[in-house]
């Protein structure tokens, strides 16, 4: 049973006219009748930001009705700008906060279901005002290590705290400082755009008064402005995933995490998905995710690991991991002469060999390529700049799966 799954076949209904919700919660369960959660922000009569009076750079922000909104919707043009002159519902770091701290810390960190082990005996730390992504291909053990991060699944062995708290006795403050953009889609069907946001933002403490306005300035900001009233069962995937994206930045938090949160969306969706996220990166926010699209990992994050069963096989800048294991150039070579291994080999070249290509790995390939053009291209010869994806395969292998 998935995160999504817990609490199906609770009871709903309809007392004249008022439709009884059971939300979801982000981390995955269903949700309690509202109660206090000791709620981080509050609303403020003289529109000033409710993070301390500053942001992570100790400056001073003007007040939150005279600035600017990222993303705000051009109507006339019916095009994202930034523009808009509403409240800002970029979250901010907290004041004072130093962007060197870290937000995540995991030490030794363990997760078993049985005998299964999905998550061994990992260490990693995220620092505050980054974005940081978690790779590894299915049943890496990359939901199990948010899962835990977030507070739906406790440890089994190891350490882990957020914002400096351990996540098992402090599981209730740390869920009120952070979002959480699930793989599953636990919105309620029955409810318009607007009262998804409304309604979930009784679980924060968020009162009612302020709870609309800040629910517009959010579908502002992901561009749902225009499907306030559409019911979410009528949305599209990609209206969906914002639509989460969205709740999830309801209470303002201080980190914002995403599991895959673009899988299954077409090109256009996920672009305009990455482009909101930049702008939260921007605003100081700390963001965790994980992916599998290694475009997705190279322009949004800062730092990343790459997991496979269960453990961290390297982590490290995008562009470091690239010239640290691949280097900058890769030569395929199709159906190649027999003896191009061996002229590999005598020269150190690194190379993966799949029998009808030849994969060449090299820091400057320009030489070598015409010199294995000439020698032993048999059908095609092609040199490219190298990527993650070839760190990623390279490391994790090529085989499927499932």
């Amino acid at each position: 049973m998935g995160a999504g799954d817990v609490g199906e076949g609770a009871p709903e209904g309809r007392r004249g006219g008022t439709h009884l919700l059971h939300a979801h919660h982000p981390q995955g369960r269903l949700l309690p009748a509202p109660r206090p959660l000791r709620p981080r922000f509050s609303g403020r009569a003289d529109g000033a930001l409710p993070y301390g009076g500053g942001g992570g750079d100790g400056r001073k922000r003007a007040p939150l009705g005279r600035r600017r909104l990222p993303g705000a919707r051009n109507r006339a043009r019916g095009r994202l700008h930034p523009g808009g002159s509403l409240h800002d519902p970029l979250p901010r770091n907290n004041g004072g906060a130093n962007p060197v701290n870290a937000v995540i810390e995991a030490e030794h960190l363990r997760k078993a279901f049985g005998e299964l082990v999905a998550v061994d005996d990992i260490s990693f730390a995220v620092k505050a005002g980054e974005c940081f992504g978690i790779l590894g291909p299915n049943g890496a053990g990359k939901t199990s290590t948010i899962r835990m991060i977030y507070g739906f699944s406790p440890p089994t062995a190891g350490q882990l705290t957020v914002f400096g708290l351990d996540i098992t006795r402090n599981a209730r403050e740390v869920k009120a400082r952070i979002g959480v953009c699930q793989q599953e889609n636990n919105l309620d069907p029955d409810l318009s755009v607007l009262q998804n946001l409304v309604v979930f933002a009784r679980y924060f403490n968020i009162p009612a008064s302020e709870a609309a306005g800040r629910a517009r300035e959010l579908m502002r900001f992901m561009a749902l402005d225009h499907r306030e009233n559409s019911r979410a069962v009528d949305l599209s995937g990609g209206l969906v995933r914002r639509l989460v994206m969205a709740r999830a930045l309801l209470n303002r938090p201080e980190l914002l995490i995403l599991d895959e949160p673009t899988t299954g969306l077409d090109p256009q969706s996920r672009h305009q998905v990455w482009e909101r996220l930049e702008e939260l990166r921007a605003g100081g926010l700390s963001i965790l995710l994980t992916t599998h699209y290694m475009e997705e990992a190279s322009r949004l994050c800062d730092r990343l690991l790459i997991m496979d069963q269960g453990r961290i096989l390297v982590e490290g800048k995008p562009e470091e991991l690239v010239r640290r294991h691949v280097g900058r150039h890769v030569l395929e070579v199709a159906d190649p002469a027999e003896d191009l291994t061996a002229f590999l080999r005598e020269r150190d070249v690194r190379y993966e060999s799949f029998g009808h290509r030849v994969i060449v790995y090299v820091e400057d390939g320009s030489d070598l390529y015409r010199e294995i053009s000439d020698r032993f291209c048999q059908k095609s010869c092609t040199m490219r700049m190298a990527t993650l994806e070839d760190v990623f395969l390279r490391l994790t292998g090529r085989e499927l799966r499932e």
